[in-house]
């Protein structure tokens, strides 16, 4: 079972969440929490394997949450009603895996859940369908069989950002190095992949299942 802690300050998102998760027989909702807060100490208490975390609340909101936890948070998945760029950012460089409009599918979410449990890192939907639509469209430099040479995981991760939109400072600033850093891993990772720029290099990565 993957256990998962809910918190949101609206009580009756929150114990809708929680109904429609019951549905599901692999996920558990071991507790829930009504502001940040109150989230801090919960988590701590019940180590869950994934946090369904609001990212705006009274007293401390998501990204505070996950920065007062330090790097000890569970795999956390961050929730809100509306594409906060801002939000996304501050959450991820505190060690988000994820990020859904509140709005998605119960399939989708159960889906989300289950990969954040894996250890994976969740793109915005938004952001992999737009790059998937031009995929076809868009002329290719690399040959489709070609097997690219293996990523690092930081470039694994520094390749997630790109997929998100961020720039070469938002990655730094998110993985706590300096821009030419974040550069160095964008040439090595457009290397790699046979590319020559990041378009190309999300939808390289899409085509093989990277990301």
């Amino acid at each position: 079972m993957i256990r998962v802690v809910l918190v949101d300050d609206q009580t009756l998102l929150r114990k809708g969440l929680r109904s429609l998760l019951e549905l599901a027989t692999d996920i558990l909702v071991v507790g829930e929490a009504t502001d940040g807060q109150e989230a801090v100490g919960l988590i701590r208490a019940l180590t869950p394997d994934v946090v369904l975390l609001d990212v705006r609340m009274p007293r401390l909101d998501g990204p505070g949450v996950l920065e007062a936890l330090g790097g000890h948070a569970p795999p956390t998945l961050l929730l809100t009603t509306f594409d906060d760029e801002g939000a996304l950012l501050r959450g991820m460089r505190a060690g988000a895996r994820g990020f859904l409009l509140k709005d998605v599918s119960f399939e989708d979410l159960c889906e989300a859940i289950r990969r954040i449990a894996r250890g994976e890192t969740l793109l915005r939907p938004t952001v992999t369908e737009a790059a998937s639509r031009n995929l076809e469209a868009l002329p290719m430099s690399f040959e489709r069989s070609e097997q690219p040479e293996a990523l690092t995981p930081r470039e694994r991760e520094v390749l997630r950002l790109m997929a998100g939109g961020f720039s070469n400072k938002e990655i730094a600033d998110a993985l706590g190095t300096r821009e030419g850093t974040a550069k160095n891993h964008a040439s090595s990772i457009f290397a790699k992949l046979g590319v020559r720029d990041r378009t190309r290099a999300v939808l390289r990565a899409l085509e093989l299942g990277m990301i």
